[in-house]
């Protein structure tokens, strides 16, 4: 008897402010970058599992700007070569040939994409940043754990990439605090 076939998981991954602003009120996110040595340890760590990325266009852009470049080279060679390797699908409608390698580009309603995708064969995905997307996809319950960095910062206005989410209850799995002030909080559905 054939073993059922197993989805794939989608986990999260979002900066937000205290005041819970993934991008402040111009759409910079420049805040968000606080490193340090421990800081950077743990993102290489943390993307050390592979998967594949998942994007929203215009964070698949930001993206694409600065990971493929001698600067991102120099400043994190491990992140950076990881990040050009992986697998990455944007959501767009827009985005006609991706220039960033290992790039595919998802047309058609959001939630049935990725339900699509989920049920592919391949390793697990997780979307960074793109919080347009969040809110839709944990609406959807599409979601599998959400890792949310919370920034020592108050922004005063911005989005909060929950819009358009809906109630979504949570169970927290575990917490780490950073000397740079960042703390992570990795939450299930």
């Amino acid at each position: 008897m054939a073993e059922p076939k197993k989805s794939r998981k989608l986990r999260a991954f979002i900066h937000v402010s205290l005041d819970g602003y993934f991008v402040d009120a111009h759409g910079d996110m420049r805040w968000a970058h606080r490193h340090d040595a421990e800081w950077n340890t743990f993102v290489a760590e943390n993307s050390r599992g592979g998967g594949a990325l998942v994007f929203g266009r215009v964070t698949w852009e930001q993206m694409a700007s600065y990971w493929p470049t001698p600067a991102a080279r120099a400043a994190n060679p491990v992140v950076a070569a990881r990040m050009t390797q992986m697998p990455k699908y944007v959501f767009s409608t827009t985005l006609k040939k991706p220039t960033w390698k290992n790039t595919t580009v998802l047309k058609g309603p959001l939630a049935q994409a990725m339900k699509k995708l989920k049920r592919t064969a391949g390793p697990d995905l997780v979307t960074l940043g793109s919080g347009s997307i969040v809110g839709q996809l944990l609406a959807e319950g599409l979601i599998d754990e959400l890792q949310v960095v919370v920034n020592p910062i108050v922004l005063g206005a911005g989005r909060t990439p929950f819009e358009g989410s809906g109630t979504a209850e949570l169970t927290l799995k575990s917490s780490r605090a950073f000397s740079n002030g960042n703390v992570v909080l990795t939450y299930v559905p």
